[in-house]
């Protein structure tokens, strides 16, 4: 990670209103700006956050219901009959069921601003797709809205509008007049309605749509009530004039409501195609299908408001599932009961039927009046909530820069009124089943971008990535891209191929602008997996923390003895770059040839007989810490470089020899000395240097020419690495980690059977300090997080130890830390452990040193004298990460303690542990007692991790 990259800071305070943590300060993105007095006082001027009822599954429903439910229902089942029409809801709820999915899962995985799907698009795929998508988004809703006045005006048409053939008037509220001028003139002053409600704002709007719903609602009701309570009875159908010029076949004037009867069921079975009397163009199951599917398209109404959502990521899911299961059941059970009472002719050639046999006709009038103005509403708020994402991102430069502009009350109303113009220029095509076809292949597009943008999440497997809805897979984005392409080219290949085209030309158009961001760019987690070729297009300048990864440099002395160790970090790596390293001690120049080449054999061998993915990388040095260095330096290229360094712990184990014979059990090879009887007459798989004795260390104690690595070198690379930002993994008791027995260990006692990873996240070394959201800790918990998502690992508990002191609140530190976890969708068990005598024991020590010392009173001494408060300690992170001169002056009966307090925990013995690995001092001298410290807080803790982490890895942000 670069200097820019920040750290995540939380604020865990007490105080109720304060429940998300702050998020990270990753610069100045294109949109933010510096806060002004004026502007905070807008902001607290803003109206309340809308629910999930309210804005989520009441827009959702409404814009699904809209023209199809009350006017076009009947034209569905007219044309295509019954089966085909089941048949056609089928496919569409498959398709954006498939597209609910995605939306759920990248919803939950963070927060989410104003935008809706473009939001999600963008910050998941980069500015090029976002802006590309984002456009076609704000384009179908412009449309969508323009397709639901033209309804609007249809429906009141019919009911109030003067017939076009100039015959008389079948009813005395016919008065308006009717042509296309006529019609243009109604959209026209319903898209000023629309505009009036939008330029108020979300929260007025939300109180409208509900006044709107509960009349849907009620209509909807008196609908299905009619089909069992009207008796039968002749309709008259409306009259339009003969598209053939009178030339064609004359159509019928009545039609009949039959009631439920077997021969009416059977006469709508089938698909019955013929001319549509609105438009004059010969109807096909593509055509139909067309106007039907925008039944389907508001599934997107929730998501658009996301801006003014109280919590996005929890309503978003919960309302559009609501809403699509409701009409899902709703437009089934009206297709059938239509089927089963009315003729072909009427539902061919009277599109407002419902209302003529309903048990009163305005009720039918009302619903359709009030859905379809619902949902030119929705539509136009949505547009303008994407217009306002697109222009704040800066993706199209100064071209947008207007649509900027907002309210007191935070409402873009620029953007509102560039949507109704677009709105009205649309409105010119004039009839509802004209742009039916365009309207419905924007949104199979905009629905394929959702889907993609969640594959290449899930097919990227970044650590950050973990939606908190869990229903969905790579298959089921997959299935929605494809059902997506197949229907937009079979509605009309042209509108599909003309809108594919158009969405890459704009693509083309931002990726030349180049407009910076910083959301990430996804593509960088994708290409990590690609092959070779593609290495040069990792580039190191877009790294971004929510796609971080561990990527790891183990050192190896000897891989006899580090099976275990090797087989359980391939668990941690997380699809990132594992490099195993080598350090060969010698001169070149002393040599005839590079002794290194004929070992690469033996280590790539190694890499398959332990079925792990890694790289191998050796190197020639004069010693092992210029060794490491050159490692560090040189191992990956381009943005697979080796973030994390990984060594053995310097003690005195007894190393074990684990390649002897790979077909043989564990038991079966090693005794009590090291190697199994019997078999040193083998000869040796993997051509690696035996182990020595018991007298020498054991990962990097010993090399080739019998040098042994010291105290102080040892501890010299830990301060390397930090010194070059890489992280630092201290690996002990590993020589004898058998990870298949460690997974699936016996359940011979309650409570045996089960597998935990127990997480330390404190600074021991410092028992004045009790932060647990420092870089360090958050590294931590990261770390732990990844092996629990490893199937192996999945059953596995994480158990998180509070270290607490008397007098502080331990229910409060608790549920700060629980509320931490709940951000960082971290799944653990908090344990508060007191460890006031430990601590005391620390004091005591820093007592007696302040005697000795009367000049240098220690710091933490006057630190104890006056407590600190949660924000100071929140502070203190520089001074955390650091080793202050008290932590040199720790006794080993404090370690000691310490130990023993670990070990007490352990009621069912941890498969490994996760501790706080603190800086080495800065005095060089102290290096020894530093790594004599470790050995003292490890002692006989089993498999355990010290892990010291220099950069952030964790984010809340999409």
């Amino acid at each position: 990670m670069t200097e820019r990259t920040p750290l995540l800071h939380y604020r865990l305070s007490n105080s109720v209103n304060e429940s998300r943590p702050l998020l990270p300060a990753e610069g100045p993105a294109p949109e933010q700006h510096p806060v002004s007095p004026r502007q905070r006082s807008t902001q607290q001027r803003q109206p309340k956050k809308l629910s999930t009822f309210f804005g989520v599954v009441i827009p959702t429903l409404l814009s699904m219901f809209s023209v199809v439910v009350f006017l076009r229902i009947g034209f569905v089942v007219g044309q295509s009959g019954l089966y085909q029409a089941i048949a056609m809801f089928l496919v569409a709820y498959f398709i954006i069921s498939m597209t609910v999915l995605s939306v759920c899962a990248i919803s939950t995985n963070g927060a989410l601003d104003a935008g809706g799907a473009y939001y999600m698009i963008s910050r998941a795929l980069g500015p090029e797709f976002g802006g590309s998508i984002g456009i076609m988004f704000f384009l179908a809703n412009v449309c969508g809205c323009a397709l639901f006045v033209l309804g609007l005006v249809e429906a009141i048409v019919a009911t109030f509008g003067v017939p076009e053939d100039g015959t008389l008037a079948t009813s005395h509220f016919q008065v308006l007049p009717s042509g296309y001028w006529w019609s243009l003139l109604y959209a026209t002053v319903v898209g000023l309605l629309c505009l009036l409600v939008c330029l108020v704002g979300a929260h007025i709007y939300a109180k409208t749509t509900f006044i709107i719903f509960l009349i849907v609602i009620f209509v909807l009701v008196t609908i299905f009530v009619s089909f069992f309570a009207v008796r039968p009875r002749t309709i008259i159908l409306p009259r339009f004039p003969n598209p053939n010029n009178g030339t064609g076949p004359v159509f019928p004037t009545t039609a009949n409501f039959t009631g439920f009867k077997l021969d009416t069921l059977l006469g709508n079975l089938n698909a019955g195609y013929t001319v549509d009397y609105t438009t004059g163009t010969m109807m096909t199951f593509a055509s139909v299908f067309a106007v039907m599917f925008n039944g389907c398209t508001g599934i997107m109404a929730g998501s658009n408001m996301s801006g003014d959502l109280k919590n996005p990521s929890y309503s978003i899911p919960r309302g559009t599932i609501t809403a699509v299961i409701f009409t899902f059941i709703t437009y089934n059970l009206l297709c059938l009961l239509v089927a089963c009472s009315c003729d072909r002719v009427l539902l061919q050639r009277d599109y407002s039927f419902l209302r003529d046999i309903n048990v009163w006709n305005p009720f039918v009038t009302i619903g359709v009046y009030s859905s379809t103005l619902s949902a030119a509403m929705s539509n136009l708020i949505g547009a303008s909530r994407i217009l306002y994402a697109l222009a704040r991102d800066d993706l199209f430069g100064k071209v947008l820069s207007p649509a900027k502009k907002t309210s007191h009350s935070g409402n873009p109303w620029v953007s509102v009124l560039i949507s109704w113009f677009l709105v009205q220029l649309v409105l010119f095509s004039g009839k509802l089943n004209t742009i039916a076809s365009i309207v419905t292949i924007f949104f199979l597009l905009v629905y394929a971008a959702v889907d993609l943008a969640c594959l290449a999440l899930e097919w990227a497997s970044a650590p950050n990535f973990r939606p908190t809805f869990r229903y969905f897979t790579w298959h089921t984005c997959a299935l929605g891209i494809v059902g997506c392409a197949i229907m937009m080219f079979l509605i009309n290949a042209i509108y599909a191929s003309a809108s594919i085209a158009f969405m890459l030309l704009l693509l083309l158009l931002i990726h030349y602008l180049s407009p910076t961001s910083s959301w990430g760019y996804i593509s960088q987690a994708l290409i990590f997996h690609q092959v070779r070729k593609y290495l040069l297009m990792l580039d190191v300048r877009k790294d971004h923390v929510k796609f971080w990864r561990p990527q790891v440099l183990l050192m190896i002395s000897n891989p006899r003895s580090s099976v275990g160790l090797i087989t359980f970090i391939n668990d941690i790596k997380k699809s990132g770059l594992y490099v195993l390293g080598h350090v060969q001690l010698g001169d070149l120049n002393r040599l005839p040839s590079d002794p290194l080449q004929s070992q690469y054999d033996s280590w790539l061998s190694l890499v398959d007989h332990l079925n792990i993915k890694a790289f191998v990388n050796l190197t020639l040095a004069d010693s092992v810490r210029h060794g490491v260095q050159h490692l560090l330096f040189i191992s990956g290229l381009g943005g697979m470089r080796p973030n994390t360094l990984v060594l053995g712990f310097y003690d005195d184990c007894l190393p074990k020899d684990k390649l002897i014979d790979p077909s043989l059990s564990t038991s079966q090879l090693i005794d009590s000395s090291g190697f199994s009887q019997g078999l040193e007459q083998q000869p040796p798989l993997f051509h690696f240097s035996s182990l020595r004795g018991s007298s020498d260390r054991q990962d990097y104690g010993e090399f080739g020419d019998g040098k042994v690595l010291g105290p102080q070198e040892y501890v010299a690379i830990i301060a390397d690495a930090m010194k070059m930002l890489k992280n630092v993994v201290l690996a002990r008791y590993f020589n004898s980690f058998d990870r298949t027995q460690v997974l699936s260990p016996p359940s011979t006692s309650p409570g045996m059977g089960a597998v935990y990873v127990d997480v330390w996240p404190v600074n021991l070394f410092r028992p004045d300090s009790s932060s647990y959201v420092d870089t360090c800790s958050l590294f931590l918990l990261q770390l732990a997080c990844i092996l629990n998502m490893v199937r192996a690992w999945r059953k596995a508990t994480l158990r998180l130890f509070l270290c607490v002191e008397e007098g502080r609140s331990v229910r409060g530190s608790e549920q700060k830390l629980g509320q931490l976890l709940k951000e960082l969708r971290i799944k653990a068990h908090i344990y508060p452990v007191p460890w006031d005598q430990q601590v005391a024991l620390h004091w005591q020590r820093q007592g007696e040193w302040s005697k000795r010392n009367p000049s240098q009173p220690p710091e933490a001494t006057k630190e104890k004298q006056k407590p600190r408060t949660d924000e100071e300690e929140e502070n203190e992170e520089d001074y955390v990460n650091s080793f202050p001169s008290n932590a040199t002056r720790l006794s080993d009966d404090y370690l000691s303690a310490v130990n023993k307090l670990i070990l007490e925990q352990a009621f069912s013995p941890p498969a490994v542990r996760f501790l706080y690995l603190p800086r080495p001092p800065a005095d060089t001298r102290r290096y020894t007692a530093y790594l004599h410290q470790l050995e003292l807080l490890t002692r006989d803790l089993g498999p355990t991790l010290l892990i010291h982490g220099v950069t952030p890895v964790i984010t809340t942000d999409l």
